[in-house]
């Protein structure tokens, strides 16, 4: 269902939730309980949807730190770069901005890789192999998702901005996490 038709519906709920409320005030009257919960109910959904949809965005934790800044500094990035993403999905922001997001997560996460390869390659890292062929398969996945997008435009977005959320974060907090404690050991930063 595209944001469109949530939103109609949305506008449809509260429609009929208003006319309740009318209704229920004029046949129990003011003192009466049930209207009031109405109310309560109506007035409740804008922060329920604000709610849900700040699930979607990225948010830094500190047990995502690598004890590297600088990879640190990258994942802080790209996380706020998926986030621009994710505006760009919520807010029909324009084609422009789908697009300069899209194209500048997808660059700084190859720039990111390779920074991290490298470093993984100076501290001689035994599963350096592994971890590139990780980086390699996200990458086929995301330049999928791009080719999707410029096949079927915003409607692609979410689940281009949802995949890159999801890997990276998973990524950060599992295969990042096994160089971390040679990294640190090594003094690369």
């Amino acid at each position: 269902m595209n944001r469109t038709t949530k939103m109609i519906l949305l506008m449809l709920a509260a429609g009929i939730l208003l006319v309740a409320i009318i209704l229920t005030f004029t046949a129990l009257g003011i003192a009466h309980p049930a209207p009031w919960l109405l109310v309560a109910i109506l007035i409740g959904i804008p922060f329920l949807l604000k709610r849900n949809e700040q699930k979607q965005f990225a948010v830094w934790k500190d047990e995502y730190s690598v004890g590297v800044e600088s990879l640190d500094g990258d994942h802080r990035k790209l996380l706020n770069l998926i986030n621009n993403l994710q505006t760009a999905v919520h807010y029909q922001t324009g084609e422009i901005f789908e697009k300069e997001a899209l194209d500048e997560v997808v660059a700084y996460t190859k720039y990111h890789f390779e920074r991290e390869e490298k470093m993984l390659e100076e501290a001689d890292y035994p599963d350096l192999d592994a971890h590139k062929e990780l980086h390699a398969k996200m990458i086929a996945e995301v330049d999928g998702f791009v080719a999707e997008y410029d096949k079927r435009g915003h409607e692609a977005l979410e689940e281009v901005a949802q995949y890159l959320k999801d890997w990276l974060v998973g990524h950060i907090n599992g295969t990042d996490q096994e160089y971390s404690p040679l990294l640190k050991q090594k003094g690369l930063s």
